[in-house]
C-alpha cells in the first residue's frame, strides 16, 4: 500500500506546507513535557523513495546528522544553491533521514489530548506512527507540532517515525548565507492536556501600564461546555477577568474544534517598564476553568511594559528615540551546528551585553525559541525574521503564486509564536528575497494580527528608502555607503527610520570606520544605527586526519580561537564540496568559540553609557550616553598614563546623570609638570552584579589626552660607526634580517574579495626586487639608496643610519609612483634573534588596533607576551597590528633585548610569521611559527573597511602615493 504522505511528495509541492499539523500558537508547552531527546535509531537513505532496510545506526536527536559521522557532510554556500535545479524542483540526490524510536504514553494521560512537538527539521518532515501517517511540515526554523490521541494509547507503547528529507521546493527560500545541514535540529517533547484547553493566549501590556490578555479556548472533544471562564494574576496578584463567548457553529462538520475567546484586561498602577536597559518583567499566570472552578490549562508569561511606535522619521520605544546598537545572529554552535543549548544561547547574549550591543536581528529565521526568553530577561531589542531567504531565484520567487501560502504561511507563524516577547520590536519579512507580492500578502496579515510593531524587510529598499507604498515601516538597507545614508537624511526627503539590517562585514580582519559610522550616526537626525553581520565565525571543527566534523564530543578541543593539534576550523570547501563560498562563512565578531575579537573592544568603546565629552579647566565634561537609565549601576577609576613610564591611579565618582545630560568633574589628578604627553582614562565597570556580568566587569574605558608630546628631539650621535653589509642591509647582532622596506600585507578577506589584493598582486608588491644605488659612508652615518621595483613601478628607498648612545637612528623615505595609487602599507620591516618573547609599548591597545579601527584601544602602557599579539583570523591574514604606538621594547626573561623609539605614533606589529608566511596557507595548522620576531615598523598603513561584503574604508585611510618619511632608533637593552 502506497504511503499516503509520500505519494504527495511534498519535497516537491510548494503549494504543500503542511498536512496534519496544528496551528501555531504563544502557548509554552515546553515546561511538564516528555523530552524525546537523546539515541533514536537512524538510518541515512540516499532519496525520499528509497526503502528502509534492516540495518539501524543510531542519531543524536536534537542535532544534524552532516556533524554525526554520516557521508552527508556540511557544504557551505552564500548565494548559489548547492544544487542546479530550479525552483520548485529538489534534486533527485536528495539525503533522506528516518528516526526511528519507541513512544511510551503514561497510563495517566488517559482521556488526554496529546501532542507531538518537533522543534525544527530540515527542511521536509513527515511524521508516522506504527505507520500511520500524522502529517507534514516545512519550515525548517520554527516548531511542528502534530495531534496523537488517535493514534496513540495511554499506557502503551507504539513507534514513531519522523521522516526529514533535505531538500525540497522549501529549500529554495532557505537559502540563507550559511551551513546547509540536514537532520532534526531543535528538541522533540511530547505534551498533554485536558481536552478543554488553551489554543493561544495574546498580550499586550503597553507602558502606561495597562495589560490586555486575550485567549483562544478550544475543546478537543467537541462543543466547549458551558460555565468556563479564565482568570489571571500578574506577580500574583488576581487580575480582573472580562470573558466573551465566540461559538463556532456546531452544525458545521468542517470544524472538529470548537472555539471560544476571552479576555483578561487591567490597569498596573506605577508600572516598571521594559526597554533594554532595564528590562523589567512581571509573571504572568493566565489560567482556564472549567465551571466548577477547577483549572483545565495553565499559560505562564513574562510580561514586559512597553510601546514601539514610529513617529516620523524615528523609531520611539516608550517614547525615546533609541539608537540600535545590533548585531545579525544565526543559531550556530561550532560542535553541533544549528543545535544550540540554553547555556550556550545564554553566553552568546552575555557577551553581547558586555560588548555595548543592545539589538539582536534573528538572521534569517527565527531563532531557538529560548533565545528570547533570555532577550527579555538580559535587555535585547529583537528584530524578528521570517524563515525566508530566495538569493539565488529571489527574482522569480518574490511573484510566484506557487510560493504565496509558504511566505504568509512562515510569517504567520513566527509571528504567533513570538507575539509576547517585550524584547520584539520589529517584525521582518525575510532576506534577500527580492520584493514582490508574496511580501505585501504577509505585511497585510501582519499589519491585521499585530498592529503593535513596525515591519521591516531590506528588499523593499529597492522601490527607494522613502517610498511610503512598501510593505517596510522602516529603511533597512545593507551596506549602503555612509556618505548615501547621511545624504538621505539631510534631504528633506526621508519619511522612515534608517536602520541598516546590516552595515559592518565582520569576516578576518575587518570593521574598519566603524567609530565613522557612528559619529555620523549619532550627529545625524534621521539616522538610527544598524546590525553588523554579523556576530559568529561559523567555522566547525574538524578533524585533520580525516577530514570530518568532530561533532558533539569534540568538547574541550579549542580555545581562545585555536583549536587543539590535529584539529581546525572547517569552512566552505574543508568538507570535500567542489560548490562552496569557501570563508565566506567564517564573518563574525567572535570565533568559534566564542572569544571575542578585536573588533568587540572597538564596538564596545563606540557603544559606552559614559563618554569624556572634553577637559576644561574646570575638569572634565562627562555625558550619559544611555536613554533610560542613570549612572547608579557604575563605578569607575581614573587611569593617569605619562609618556615617561609612568601610570596614576584613583578612584572616580560619576556624578548623577539622567540620560542625555552632561556634567563637569574635577580633575583626579594633579598632572607632573614633567613625563612628556599624558592620556587620562576612565575605567568604567559594574557596581553591582548584573544579570549579564558580575560586578567588577569592566563596561568602557573612555579616554582624553590631557597633555600633548614633546617636540622629540633626535638623538644626538655617539658611539661607534654603523656597520652595513656589502647590500648596504644593516648588521645588528639582535637582528636575522635587516630593516627593508615594506609595502605588502597578507592580505585580509576585504583585501581579497574587495579587489584590492589583485591590484597589489599585479603591481608585484609581494615580490618587490631590491636593487642597491648606492652606499655612502660618512663619519658615524652609513646612507642607501636602493630601488625597489614591482611589476609596473619603481619605488625609490632611501636610509640613513646614524650611531647613537646605545644604538642606531634609521631616517628613512620611500617615494611611491603614480601607478601605486593604493598600498597596503609603506614602512620597515626586520626580524629579531630568538628568545625575545615579551613586548612592552606606549601607545594604542592592549588589544589589536588599525588606522580605522583604533577608538577602542586606549593609550597606554601594555605589556603583552609576542606569541599573544597574532589574531588567529581562520583564514590566515594580516593581523596582529598595534596603532599609534610611540616606542616599543622587546625582551628575554633576563630582561635583555631592543628597545625602539619613534619619531611619531606609527602603526607596528610583531608576530612570529612573515606577510608571505601568512599569504601561502589557508588554515592556521599549516602554519610554523618562526623562533625570533617579525618586526613592522609602519609610516602608513592601510586602512580595514569592510569590503569583502560592503564599503571600503574611506579615502582618509588610503596610503597614496608620495614621498612617506618616518624615523626610528634602535637601541640595545
Amino acid at each position: 500500500m502506497t504511503d499516503p504522505l509520500v505519494a504527495v511528495r511534498p519535497w516537491e509541492a510548494p503549494e504543500v506546507t503542511s498536512w496534519g499539523r496544528l496551528p501555531m500558537n504563544a502557548v509554552d508547552r515546553r515546561h511538564g513535557a516528555l523530552s524525546l531527546d537523546g539515541e533514536w535509531r537512524f538510518q541515512l537513505l540516499p532519496t525520499p523513495d528509497a526503502a528502509v532496510v534492516g540495518t539501524w545506526s543510531t542519531a543524536h536527536v536534537p542535532g544534524a546528522w552532516t556533524l554525526q559521522d554520516t557521508d552527508d557532510r556540511p557544504q557551505y554556500t552564500n548565494v548559489r544553491m548547492p544544487f542546479a535545479e530550479f525552483p520548485p524542483q529538489a534534486p533527485a540526490a536528495n539525503p533522506t533521514g528516518v528516526y526511528e524510536r519507541e513512544l511510551d504514553i503514561p497510563a495517566d494521560w488517559a482521556g488526554r489530548r496529546v501532542v507531538l512537538q518537533v522543534g525544527a527539521a530540515e527542511s521536509v518532515l513527515l511524521v508516522h506512527v506504527d505507520g500511520r501517517p500524522v502529517g507534514i511540515s516545512k519550515d525548517s526554523h520554527l516548531a511542528a507540532e502534530f495531534d496523537l490521541t488517535a493514534v496513540v494509547r495511554p499506557g502503551g507503547r507504539s513507534v514513531l517515525r519522523l521522516t526529514v528529507v533535505k531538500w525540497s521546493d522549501a529549500s529554495h527560500i532557505e537559502d540563507q548565507d550559511h551551513w546547509w545541514h540536514g537532520g532534526i535540529t531543535r528538541s522533540v517533547l511530547l505534551y498533554a492536556t485536558d481536552p478543554l484547553y488553551l489554543a493561544d493566549v495574546t498580550v499586550r501590556a503597553r507602558r502606561d501600564g495597562e495589560l490586555r490578555v486575550d485567549c483562544v479556548v478550544r475543546d478537543h472533544g467537541g462543543a466547549l461546555p458551558d460555565g468556563w471562564y479564565v482568570t489571571g494574576d500578574l506577580d500574583g496578584e488576581l487580575l480582573a477577568q472580562d470573558t466573551e463567548f465566540d461559538r463556532l457553529n456546531a452544525e458545521d462538520d468542517r470544524v472538529s474544534d470548537f472555539l471560544g475567546e476571552a479576555r483578561v484586561h487591567a490597569t498596573v498602577a506605577e508600572v516598571r517598564t521594559w526597554n533594554a536597559e532595564q528590562p523589567e518583567l512581571y509573571g504572568l499566570t493566565v489560567r482556564l476553568h472549567r465551571a466548577d472552578g477547577t483549572v483545565a490549562d495553565t499559560s505562564y508569561h513574562r510580561v514586559g511594559f512597553r510601546d514601539v511606535e514610529i513617529a516620523g522619521r524615528d523609531l520611539l520605544v516608550n517614547g525615546e528615540r533609541v539608537f540600535i546598537r545590533g548585531v545579525n545572529r544565526h543559531d550556530f554552535h561550532p560542535l553541533t551546528g544549528r543545535t544550540v543549548s540554553y547555556d550556550d544561547m545564554r553566553a552568546d547574549l552575555v557577551v553581547l551585553k558586555r560588548f555595548g550591543f543592545n539589538a539582536i536581528r534573528t538572521s534569517h529565521y527565527p531563532n531557538d525559541p529560548a533565545l528570547y526568553d533570555l532577550a527579555d530577561e538580559l535587555g535585547f531589542y529583537v528584530v524578528d525574521e521570517a524563515d525566508i531567504e530566495s538569493h539565488d531565484h529571489a527574482h522569480e520567487i518574490a511573484d510566484d503564486p506557487r510560493y504565496l501560502n509558504a511566505f504568509v504561511d512562515r510569517v504567520a507563524r513566527m509571528v504567533l509564536r513570538d507575539k509576547n516577547h517585550p524584547s520584539v520590536i520589529i517584525w521582518s519579512l525575510g532576506n534577500e528575497s527580492d520584493y514582490g507580492a508574496n511580501h505585501d500578502a504577509a505585511a497585510g496579515w501582519v499589519r491585521r494580527h499585530d498592529p503593535t510593531r513596525p515591519i521591516q524587510y531590506e528588499g523593499a529598499a529597492k522601490r527607494g528608502w522613502a517610498d511610503p507604498d512598501v510593505a517596510s515601516d522602516i529603511a533597512c538597507p545593507m551596506y549602503a555607503p555612509l556618505e548615501d545614508c547621511v545624504a538621505h537624511a539631510l534631504s528633506g526627503e526621508q519619511t522612515k527610520p534608517l536602520i541598516q539590517c546590516e552595515y559592518s562585514h565582520a569576516m578576518g580582519n575587518s570593521n574598519g570606520t566603524l567609530a565613522d559610522h557612528w559619529a555620523a550616526i549619532e550627529s545625524t537626525p534621521g539616522l538610527q544605527g544598524g546590525f553588523i553581520w554579523e556576530f559568529w565565525d561559523h567555522g566547525i571543527l574538524q578533524r585533520v586526519s580525516d577530514g570530518r566534523p568532530v561533532g558533539r564530543t569534540g568538547a574541550g578541543l579549542y580555545d581562545n580561537g585555536v583549536t587543539a593539534p590535529g584539529h581546525r576550523w572547517a569552512y566552505g570547501g574543508d568538507f570535500g564540496e567542489t560548490l562552496h563560498d569557501g570563508a565566506f562563512v567564517a564573518d563574525g565578531m567572535v570565533f568559534p568559540d566564542r572569544t571575542p575579537k578585536p573588533a568587540m573592544y572597538e564596538h564596545r568603546e563606540i557603544a559606552a553609557p559614559v563618554r569624556i565629552r572634553c577637559f576644561r579647566h574646570e575638569g572634565i565634561m562627562l555625558a550619559n550616553h544611555q536613554h533610560f537609565r542613570g549612572f547608579d549601576w557604575l563605578t569607575g577609576s581614573w587611569e593617569l598614563a605619562l609618556a615617561d613610564g609612568r601610570t596614576l591611579t584613583g578612584p572616580a565618582e560619576l556624578p548623577e546623570l539622567c540620560p542625555g545630560e552632561t556634567a563637569a568633574v574635577p580633575l583626579p589628578f594633579e598632572v607632573p609638570a614633567d613625563g612628556g604627553e599624558a592620556w587620562l582614562t576612565l575605567r568604567v565597570t559594574t557596581a553591582q552584579d548584573q544579570a549579564w556580568a558580575p560586578a567588577g566587569t569592566e563596561i568602557c574605558a573612555p579616554q582624553i589626552r590631557i597633555r600633548a608630546a614633546d617636540t622629540p628631539r633626535p638623538p644626538m650621535p655617539a658611539g661607534p660607526a654603523v656597520e652595513v653589509d656589502g647590500e648596504g642591509l644593516l648588521l645588528h647582532p639582535l637582528l636575522t634580517a635587516a630593516p627593508a622596506l615594506s609595502l605588502w600585507r597578507a592580505p585580509t578577506d576585504n583585501d581579497e574579495l574587495g579587489g584590492i589584493a589583485p591590484r597589489w598582486r599585479a603591481w608585484g608588491l609581494d615580490s618587490l626586487v631590491r636593487k642597491v644605488v648606492s652606499v655612502h659612508h660618512q663619519y658615524d652615518r652609513v646612507t642607501v639608496l636602493a630601488e625597489y621595483a614591482g611589476t609596473t613601478g619603481v619605488v625609490r628607498h632611501r636610509q640613513e643610519f646614524t650611531a647613537v648612545e646605545g644604538g642606531v637612528r634609521v631616517d628613512e623615505s620611500a617615494e611611491l609612483p603614480e601607478e601605486f595609487d593604493d598600498v597596503a602599507r609603506v614602512g620597515s620591516v626586520f626580524e629579531t634573534v630568538a628568545g625575545l618573547d615579551l613586548l612592552e609599548w606606549f601607545g594604542q591597545g592592549p588589544w589589536e588596533s588599525y588606522p580605522d579601527r583604533a577608538a577602542g584601544a586606549p593609550v597606554g602602557h601594555h605589556s603583552v607576551p609576542v606569541d599573544e599579539l597574532f589574531t588567529p583570523y581562520l583564514r590566515p591574514q594580516e593581523s596582529g597590528g598595534r596603532h599609534g604606538v610611540r616606542r616599543f621594547t622587546l625582551s628575554a626573561p633576563d630582561a635583555t633585548g631592543l628597545a625602539v623609539e619613534l619619531d611619531e605614533p606609527r602603526q607596528v606589529s610583531v608576530t612570529r610569521y612573515r606577510a608571505e608566511d601568512l599569504t601561502a596557507v589557508t588554515h592556521h595548522d599549516e602554519l610554523v611559527p618562526r623562533a625570533g620576531c617579525v618586526v613592522h615598523i609602519d609610516a602608513a598603513h592601510r586602512g580595514l573597511g569592510t569590503a569583502s561584503c560592503g564599503p571600503d574604508t574611506f579615502p582618509s585611510y588610503l596610503v597614496a602615493p608620495a614621498v612617506h618619511r618616518w624615523s626610528w632608533t634602535l637601541r640595545v637593552l
